[in-house]
């Protein structure tokens, strides 16, 4: 699934925090790894505070030293510069995806927030929303550099089967890195709905309540056979079932099993879209400080 991982470079160290993550799952999974800088029109002359890369040779020279930078010898790492579309940055990473036929993309989130974070999304969400390529996004801190590993994957799921893409994504990736698997089933209270499932709660609490109860039975259900289904096929696999608001039972889960990764499927909506259906996948690349790994629907 993923042999060939790109990760775009702005040419600030913050943006490098995506590097461990990029060559250790390149090493594991035996993929290519190409660096990607995108020369942008009109650039700014600082990013993150650091000047701001906005020649073609520069960038190559960056880039260059950048894949030096702790990747094993054993590792093929390739160098591209792009200018910058008409689109915007994210639509100029997607295009190189796609004519590269990158299968992943790993990137640096810096967390930015307010108005403007929600009407255009970060640039991870944008390009799952441009395209059709799982993106991971490793944010700075404490749990993701300097050395990044993978020994505890965690799969939030929610009962259907349309969205276990992020599972078979989470498979592969255990199975490469000797990670062990928990699944986490949320089902969602009257009071933790949010968007336009909580706008028809309103008009019918009784009923909505009585649909979430049957979600609850029907839920262990589904992750018995999950977790039947991974440990026949030699996964070391947990599971669980809470009730409440995904997104924050998705971020104490990862922080109480000390997970290394999370990985989630999406819709591929962004701003106010994801906002108004309550889409949780931009909620915990939000918040979380735990890489999250996101998988795009209808990818096919």
């Amino acid at each position: 699934m993923f042999k060939h991982l790109l990760v775009p470079l702005d040419g600030s160290r913050l943006a490098e925090t995506a590097l461990p993550a990029a060559f250790f799952l390149a090493r594991k999974l035996g993929a290519g790894v190409t660096l990607l800088h995108i020369v942008e029109r009109r650039a700014p002359e600082e990013i993150h505070g650091e000047r701001h890369l906005t020649a073609p040779e520069e960038a190559r020279g960056y880039l260059k030293g950048a894949g030096g930078g702790g990747c094993p010898e054993s590792l093929r790492v390739d160098i591209q510069v792009e200018t910058e579309g008409a689109s915007g940055v994210a639509s100029s990473i997607v295009d190189f995806a796609t004519a590269a036929k990158s299968d992943l993309i790993v990137m640096c989130t810096h967390g930015r927030s307010g108005l403007r974070h929600l009407l255009l999304g970060s640039n991870a969400q944008q390009i799952i929303a441009l395209g059709r390529i799982p993106v991971l996004q490793v944010r700075p801190g404490k749990r993701s550099a300097p050395g990044f590993s993978c020994r505890s994957v965690l799969v939030p799921l929610d009962s259907q089967a349309e969205h276990e893409a992020g599972l078979e994504a989470a498979k592969e990736i255990a199975r490469a890195c000797g990670s062990a698997i928990h699944l986490l089933v949320v089902v969602q209270t009257l009071r933790s709905l949010r968007g336009e499932r909580a706008a028809a709660a309103r008009l019918s609490p009784g009923a909505t309540a009585a649909v979430l109860d049957m979600s609850m039975r029907g839920a262990e259900e589904y992750l018995g056979r999950l977790l039947t289904a991974l440990k026949s096929s030699g996964h070391s696999a947990t599971g669980e079932i809470q009730r409440g608001d995904p997104a924050k039972a998705i971020g104490k889960t990862a922080d109480r099993r000390e997970a290394d990764l999370i990985v989630v499927s999406t819709h591929r909506k962004t701003g106010t879209d994801a906002f108004w259906s309550g889409s949780v996948a931009p909620q915990v690349s939000n918040r979380s400080q735990v890489p999250v790994l996101l998988i795009p629907l209808g990818r096919e």
